[in-house]
């Protein structure tokens, strides 16, 4: 397995890269910029420079990865053309490299509420609506994947228990950054992860399963 990371520098990003190597899986993880990419990532990961909305950069950059992992997403500007384009456009560029490169396995964090369109997320340039247009993009795209909807996100860690469910069945709750990328990596290796559209949050009283029970026991 060789795992290429979209928006390896992100906060969500970064830390996928970081279970990946903690797991000894290989990573090329996608940036624009080499130096500030290697003061986040440290070493460990191969950087390839390329651009999601750069259709030409992608086929090189995924070289001979086998899994690809997008963790991109728009950044809150005045832009009103930044979901559409990062979020969607992104995504299905990254989505027609990996068909031609033969990617055994995407994952794509989304987020809660993806839809719902009179979220009052979607007043910020619609970005849960482009998400939604990213999903059906990939379920319709022939490849294997795994579709990960967190809550709101946060930076810090807790103790707190993952709780998965099934599409369009969680509407409030937040989770670490943290687990969003164990769940994602997790997504990999577990057979139940396979074409499904996850969503997950983390609950104090909530009872502790295996990757292997949360991923089978999503419909």
């Amino acid at each position: 397995m060789k795992a290429f990371v979209a928006g390896a520098t992100g906060e969500t990003g970064r830390r996928i890269v970081q279970q990946l190597i903690a797991r000894n899986i290989p990573v090329r993880a996608l940036v624009r910029d080499v130096e500030k990419a290697r003061s986040i990532l440290g070493a460990q990961a191969e950087l390839v420079v390329g651009d999601v909305l750069k259709p030409e950069s992608l086929s090189a950059a995924l070289g001979d990865s086998t899994v690809l992992l997008c963790a991109t997403g728009a950044k809150p500007s005045f832009d009103p053309t930044g979901p559409y384009k990062v979020d969607y456009e992104g995504t299905k560029n990254l989505v027609d490299a990996a068909k031609a490169k033969g990617i055994e396995h995407i994952v794509l964090v989304s987020s809660l509420a993806a839809s719902q369109f009179f979220h009052p997320l979607n007043l910020f340039w619609l970005i849960l609506y482009w998400k939604k247009q990213a999903e059906e993009y990939i379920q319709k795209s022939s490849l294997n994947y795994t579709i990960v909807r967190p809550g709101g996100l946060k930076n810090e860690d807790n103790s707190n228990q993952i709780v998965m469910q099934s599409a369009d069945t969680l509407f409030e709750g937040s989770i670490p950054r943290q687990k969003v990328a164990q769940v994602s990596v997790e997504a990999l290796f577990e057979p139940a992860a396979k074409n499904k559209i996850v969503e997950i949050v983390a609950k104090e009283n909530a009872p502790a399963k295996s990757f292997g029970e949360l991923f089978a026991n999503v419909a």
